[in-house]
């Protein structure tokens, strides 16, 4: 996380919200970026769905099985690693790993799944490319990011906008902010601290991806350690940065 000239807010953002959606690419991207906060959000009672872009075919490198018998692997790590943090609500949107775009029939099923979970927040990837921390920005993570975006304002609010979730009986919402995850323009953190352990059990599950998961805990202690001093926390604690953006 970048040096600050001005402090971050620190505040887990719970007063006032019932719903959130959290909107990636992959499997096992948002328990990297924000399953602490995802755990600390459902500990208070918060109802936290998950979109995923892909099922995360194109990841792992064992040649001995198929790509579809990845695709089903990730999903059900994803499913193991939502459990960890109090998450069940999760939808798989299908479309082809390694080669997503933010296209129209991407914006379109991400604004389906806005307009039914109808959250309070969405938290989604950055479509800003981060050449400090290049593998933050996967092409995927930046094409779901900016198609969550679109789909965030104007697409999910707009009546006219994808009119065959109109006929589908899906009214449009208005989702009224959005957190962006791994950024330089962080302006909020969570203080995970106490979800800590969650996190980790949810990363631990993506076991095609992390092997048995023995580095992780030296790995996250070490970027949460930075987040939460920039943030002007005690020692010993642990943190998740997002930008807030308004969107109402």
């Amino acid at each position: 996380m970048p040096d600050r000239s001005e402090p971050l807010t620190i505040d887990d953002g719970s007063e006032d919200v019932s719903r959130i959606l959290v909107v990636t690419a992959h499997p096992d991207d948002v328990d990297f970026a924000a399953a602490g906060s995802v755990a600390t959000w459902t500990g208070r009672g918060i109802d936290v769905s998950y979109c995923i872009a892909t099922d995360g075919d194109a990841g792992g490198s064992d040649h001995s099985i198929t790509r579809a018998e990845m695709a089903s692997i990730r999903r059900e790590e994803q499913l193991e690693a939502a459990r960890a943090v109090g998450v069940t609500d999760v939808t798989f949107l299908g479309f082809p790993d390694g080669r997503v775009t933010a296209s129209l029939d991407l914006r379109a099923a991400i604004s389906r799944v806005i307009r039914l979970v109808r959250p309070d927040r969405v938290v989604s990837q950055s479509p800003e490319r981060n050449w400090e921390r290049i593998y933050a920005s996967h092409p995927d993570h930046l094409a779901t990011a900016e198609a969550a975006a679109c789909a965030v304002y104007p697409d999910a609010r707009n009546p006219f906008a994808f009119p065959e979730l109109l006929e589908e009986g899906l009214e449009p919402h208005t989702v009224p902010e959005l957190w962006v995850m791994a950024t330089e323009r962080a302006n909020r953190v969570v203080d995970a601290t106490d979800a800590y352990d969650r996190k980790l059990a949810a990363l631990r599950s993506h076991r095609s991806q992390v092997g048995d998961g023995a580095h992780l805990d030296e790995l996250l202690r070490s970027w949460m350690t930075g987040t939460a001093l920039a943030a002007g926390l005690p020692e010993g604690r642990l943190a998740e940065a997002f930008h807030v953006v308004n969107t109402a």
